[in-house]
């Protein structure tokens, strides 16, 4: 069984900037791709971005290219999200997940083996 512990929201201004840390627990973390995910208040959730188990491909939602990067460091057991030129509309909370899909496709669906708690971003305007 794999936790995965979300860290780094809070509240930020328009343009301001936050990185995420999603640490994981319980299991072997570079064997799991890893993505984010985003619920804002009266919203669907939606896919953020995604990085393969090596970290050596990563994809992202077309609206946030270019402003959010996914990494991470298995050494560490850990996945970051960096959010830049942050928007009141990027406010949400944000979730960790993990799979143990081959294709980003599974990941993006929704279909992960494991979710993390979440964690609150709001960007004031």
């Amino acid at each position: 069984q794999v936790q995965l512990v979300e860290s780094g929201g809070g509240l930020v201004q328009t343009g301001g900037s936050l990185r995420l840390s999603c640490t994981a627990s319980g299991g072997t973390f570079s064997y799991y791709a890893m993505g984010w995910f985003r619920q804002a208040p009266g919203k669907e959730r939606e896919f953020v971005a995604a990085i393969q188990s090596s970290g050596g491909s990563t994809y992202y939602a077309d609206s946030l290219k270019g402003r959010f990067s996914i990494s991470r460091d298995n050494a560490k057991n850990t996945m970051y999200l960096q959010m830049n030129s942050l928007k009141p509309e990027d406010t949400a909370i944000y979730y960790c997940v993990a799979s143990r899909a081959s294709t980003f496709g599974t990941i993006i669906a929704g279909k992960n083996d494991y979710w993390g708690q979440g964690t609150q971003v709001t960007v004031s305007s």
